[in-house]
């Protein structure tokens, strides 16, 4: 059975090669991106399972490739976390509104994170 793909779109790339290892160990085929023009180009070509944004990226920002993503039929049913190092309630309502499907906070804490992405990818 094939693994199911995961977009990680993360700038920093320290955090992005821990992210993305870590899911690699837990089954997932994962795609990187470091931003957001970056990752809408992957989501169309590879239309992956999920996809972890963070919303704070160079070039184009998590906030505005989420909502082009929601514009696009081909990608408005791609789950997106977002990710940011802002815990406030305000960013969550936010990135929902912006269409993100959920929200983590940075420093990631993995089980959690791992939670929230099988219940969009059930395993």
């Amino acid at each position: 059975m094939k693994s199911p793909c995961i977009l990680l779109v993360e700038d920093n790339e320290l955090g992005r090669d821990m992210l993305s290892r870590r899911l690699d160990r837990a089954g997932f085929d994962v795609v990187t991106a470091a931003d957001g023009e970056q990752a809408l180009q992957i989501m169309r070509e590879r239309q992956p399972a999920l996809v972890l944004m963070d919303m704070s990226l160079p070039v184009m920002d998590g906030w505005t490739a989420c909502r082009s993503a929601r514009a696009d039929p081909r990608m408005r049913q791609i789950p997106i976390i977002a990710l940011t190092a802002h815990a406030m309630a305000n960013n969550r309502q936010s990135a929902l509104a912006a269409g993100c499907d959920d929200f983590a906070t940075k420093p990631v804490d993995f089980p959690q994170l791992l939670a929230k992405i099988r219940t969009y990818i059930p395993t």
